[in-house]
């Protein structure tokens, strides 16, 4: 069963008769969800390797490279000796909420939800996000930084390497049991093939503006406007 709002909203396999007070917690992915760009490709752009590494995002995003640590490590070595300046002129002048972001998150915290960022990008943008939003979780990547250039490297974290498709639903999951309740009081949205995992197991999965693979998966797909379209399905 599929139902119709607008051609550029679709929602599937369920009656559209949804609330916030059905929900404590909603995930996000970052790049290219709440905000308009794929980082790591504008960092590479300071390099002047841009469509080397958007063209494996672009891939990773499809699902088409099912390996995503595999392929995060490849696009980080190729980010070797990019002064850390350029992550400053990345957020500074390239990086903008997506439309909508605001909105959603605010209506969700006026509603006594907590807001959780998992992003297989990196802690020096979802940390600024965060404070943007005023978000309450957050798990990503850091870069490793030596006397004020990149490495070509990421630096392990107490709860891992990477954060993948596995981390998402892991850092989910574990964000769930903190606050006492189940996942299927969790929407998840994201836009990427490394989102479905934590897609799944929420109780209502968003694709926003999303890859093939990701909208056919999703129980509702925003393919059109701003993140708070996702108000129209489920009524404040």
């Amino acid at each position: 069963m599929s139902h119709e709002f607008a051609p550029d909203l679709m929602i599937q396999g369920f009656t559209p008769a949804l609330h916030l007070h059905n929900f404590k917690l909603i995930a996000f992915d970052m790049d290219s969800t709440l905000i308009n760009i794929e980082c790591i490709d504008e960092i590479a752009d300071a390099a002047g390797r841009k469509a080397e590494v958007a063209a494996i995002t672009e891939a990773a995003m499809r699902g088409e490279i099912t390996d995503f640590k595999d392929s995060l490590r490849r696009r980080v070595a190729l980010l070797k000796g990019v002064p850390e300046s350029a992550l400053h002129d990345v957020f500074e002048q390239r990086l903008q909420l997506n439309p909508g972001a605001k909105t959603l998150v605010d209506t969700c915290k006026a509603h006594g939800m907590k807001i959780l960022l998992v992003s297989g990008g990196f802690t020096f943008f979802a940390d600024r996000v965060c404070k943007l939003l005023n978000i309450d979780f957050a798990r990503s990547n850091v870069l490793d930084i030596i006397d004020g250039h990149l490495t070509g490297r990421m630096i392990d974290q107490p709860w891992g390497d990477i954060c993948d498709g596995a981390e998402k639903r892991k850092m989910m999951l574990e964000t769930c049991a903190q606050l006492g309740i189940s996942p299927h009081q969790t929407i998840a949205v994201g836009d990427g093939a490394n989102d479905l995992l934590m897609m799944g197991e929420a109780g209502l999965s968003v694709a926003y503006h999303a890859k093939p693979k990701v909208r056919e998966q999703a129980m509702v797909a925003i393919n059109a406007g701003g993140l708070d379209r996702l108000l129209d399905v489920v009524q404040p």
